[in-house]
């Protein structure tokens, strides 16, 4: 079983290389178990925006962990149906800690008082929504979890499954699950879907910079559409460290 390279101070990129390859090959379940529960790992969180693919990640967190903290942000400019699936989906699986996250209101007033930077300026509309708040909780944590995973898009497809981010480490336990994976699981499980997902909307953000995709898109590919913009700004692409 891999143990934390480093005894002292944060993780660094040593720590998520060598737990990335000692996991590399190891189920989600595997790696989910050992940092929710060994205490090897520091206090972890997951960070769930209750999206398209949401639930899958969710329940497995639930299957060992309901106390596990939850770290959702609420733009304020996210879909009506998210919120309430937000609601819906916690109650399902039994969830003890979800904490909802807002931006700072002196901080909206100062950088988008009308709240239209979005049309404008995606990136600022992002950090001062999403990437502020989220920050500002993880201060707390020494990782967190996210869901994503390489077949969501190219910028995706190098995803290790531990991976540096600053003083703390980031979990992919997801990293090579595919598509049908995950609907497999989401089937097993009877999970909830998001009720957008049906709608045309396979990756599901704020409402203003969210499109449909069509057949044979990449399913990213209605996230800012028009915009030389692939992520919120909460995680770096693999292959593009520019993003």
């Amino acid at each position: 079983m891999a143990t934390r390279p480093a005894e002292a101070g944060g993780f660094g990129p040593a720590d998520a290389g060598f737990l990335a390859a000692a996991y590399a090959e190891r189920p989600a379940e595997a790696l989910l178990r050992d940092v929710l529960t060994s205490g090897r790992f520091g206090r972890v969180a997951v960070v769930s925006s209750f999206g398209a693919d949401s639930a899958v990640l969710l329940d497995l967190v639930a299957e060992i962990d309901r106390r596990t903290p939850i770290l959702f942000v609420n733009t304020l400019r996210l879909f009506p149906e998210t919120i309430f699936y937000a609601r819906d989906l916690t109650r399902h699986l039994g969830l003890l800690d979800v904490r909802w996250l807002v931006p700072e209101q002196e901080r909206l007033e100062a950088r988008d008082p009308r709240a239209l930077r979005w049309s404008y300026d995606p990136d600022g509309c992002c950090e001062v929504r999403k990437v502020e708040p989220l920050a500002a909780a993880l201060a707390h944590f020494d990782g967190w979890i996210s869901g994503r995973k390489r077949h969501q898009a190219w910028t995706r497809a190098d995803l290790p499954k531990v991976e540096a981010d600053g003083p703390r480490l980031k979990y992919n336990p997801l990293a090579d699950w595919t598509a049908e994976a995950v609907q497999a699981r989401a089937a097993l499980r009877a999970l909830p879907p998001h009720p957008l997902v049906a709608e045309g909307y396979p990756s599901i953000g704020c409402q203003p910079c969210t499109s449909r995709v069509q057949p044979g898109e990449d399913p990213r590919a209605g996230r800012w559409r028009g915009w030389d913009k692939t992520e919120c700004g909460i995680h770096q692409s693999v292959n593009d460290p520019v993003f």
